[in-house]
């Protein structure tokens, strides 16, 4: 297909179809004269990963070419999602040296490894930072507990790419899976603390208002 059938096929307008090329983000099409070339399904399935993960993701440019350099490299798949969930996380400041041996603590059980160098690891280092600094710290007695079901979601998470063989599809379903999957946790989250707060607390109904 030519650049505008690219468009139209996978939705991406053109000037933001050669902005990519430019880029590195999509490989280039084969060349059938000096100014038009031929693109195939492969070029669709990128240009719907590379947007994926700047429209959805909130990933950089830089992020997004490092994704795609691994997915081109051949490198393993675990390899090639690491990298992508590099880009999806954007870390606060790292916080005090407790916060980290907070989280190594709470994460024993579990086999995690907490590395500082990390986006996640700096990321939750800075919000136990922010509790400690509104004094609500009493808020991560229970912070083990948490890890265990946050490991249970991952599972659950990782569950979902197990049917995947094509590493394109596994990078873009981690990327949409986690996006959407972080709200989609939030708001269940919600619904537990009105479920939760209605039996203990006495109240038959949630004020909706």
């Amino acid at each position: 297909m030519r650049m505008a059938e690219l468009s139209a096929e996978s939705g991406v307008p053109v000037g933001t179809i050669k902005f990519y090329l430019r880029e590195q983000l999509l490989p280039p099409g084969e060349r059938t004269s000096p100014n038009q070339a031929q693109y195939t399904e492969a070029h669709v399935r990128r240009l719907k990963l590379v947007r994926a993960l700047i429209e959805t993701g909130g990933c950089s440019v830089a992020e997004v070419r490092r994704v795609v350099e691994s997915l081109d490299s051949g490198a393993g798949l675990f390899d090639t999602l690491g990298a992508a969930q590099y880009g999806l996380t954007h870390a606060t400041a790292p916080d005090a040296d407790w916060a980290y041996e907070r989280l190594r603590a709470a994460a024993a059980e579990r086999g995690w490894t907490i590395d500082p160098a990390d986006p996640a690891g700096r990321a939750a280092a800075g919000l136990l930072g922010t509790f400690r600094e509104l004094g609500q710290e009493r808020l991560l007695a229970d912070l083990e507990r948490y890890v265990r079901l946050a490991d249970e979601v991952a599972e659950a998470d990782v569950d979902q790419l197990a049917g995947l063989d094509n590493p394109e599809a596994v990078v873009e379903t981690a990327v949409v899976g986690t996006v959407l999957g972080d709200a989609l946790f939030a708001a269940l989250r919600r619904l537990g603390h009105q479920h939760q707060a209605a039996k203990r607390f006495g109240s038959a109904a949630v004020d909706q208002r």
